[in-house]
């Protein structure tokens, strides 16, 4: 499903040169819960950002489902995310003067579909994450975590290939956050979602059906304790 093959990636911070992934190789299957456990700044964003093909590789190669996104022109590209991609940030960045259902059906607007078909979409992705009696509630009249399952239903709302998500439980609280893990768990063994979380914490990382851990621009097995 997504290949790295010798993948380097760096960025310009004045007259610096920082590489947070040098030479990755990496293969994740169709339905895999991949998970990538490293600290702040060790590139586990960059990874995912590429995957997600808001980022593109200065060198080596980067397949996902057959496509090489590194070919793709920037209006390919973003056309490409939107239909194959759902990303969950760690802040939520909902829209705080739009419902719920009203910020989960914001991708849909990229794509041609009826009135009716959304507000089917939009349902069924609300139900799914426990959130349908919340619907028309504002983020300011939400739980973190109910925001956190708001994000997660836009992500989903498209039907994409991949989940990527980026620290999905950093800003929640230790119960809000046992609710994500399980949503998360839930997408991924129910309904065979492919997902990419990165975090820093190995009681998240311990859901995910492998975890490798990011260092120094190197992917490494995790033993987790």
């Amino acid at each position: 499903m997504i290949q790295f093959d010798h993948v380097t990636k760096s960025y310009h911070r004045g007259e610096h040169v920082v590489t947070p992934l040098e030479n990755v190789d990496l293969e994740v299957a169709r339905g895999e819960f991949f998970v990538l456990l490293g600290p702040s700044g060790s590139g586990k964003t960059t990874l995912l950002n590429l995957v997600a093909g808001i980022d593109v590789v200065d060198h080596g190669s980067l397949r996902v489902d057959g496509v090489e996104l590194q070919n793709l022109g920037e209006r390919e590209l973003g056309r490409w995310r939107a239909e194959n991609v759902g990303y969950v940030f760690q802040q939520y960045h909902l829209v705080p003067v739009l419902s719920a259902y009203e910020n989960v059906e914001l991708p849909l607007h990229l794509f041609k579909m009826s009135a009716r078909e959304r507000h089917e979409r939009i349902a069924l992705v609300l139900e799914a994450v426990g959130l349908s009696d919340r619907a028309e509630h504002f983020p300011r009249q939400l739980s973190g975590g109910q925001q956190q399952r708001v994000a997660i239903a836009r992500a989903l709302v498209a039907d994409p290939a991949i989940l990527v998500c980026d620290e999905p439980t950093g800003d929640l609280d230790a119960e809000s956050a046992d609710g994500i893990l399980a949503l998360l768990q839930r997408l991924h063994t129910e309904f065979g979602k492919t997902i990419l979380m990165v975090t820093h914490d190995e009681r998240a990382a311990r859901i995910g059906s492998r975890v490798l851990r990011l260092d120094k621009g190197s992917l490494h097995e995790a033993s987790l304790s």
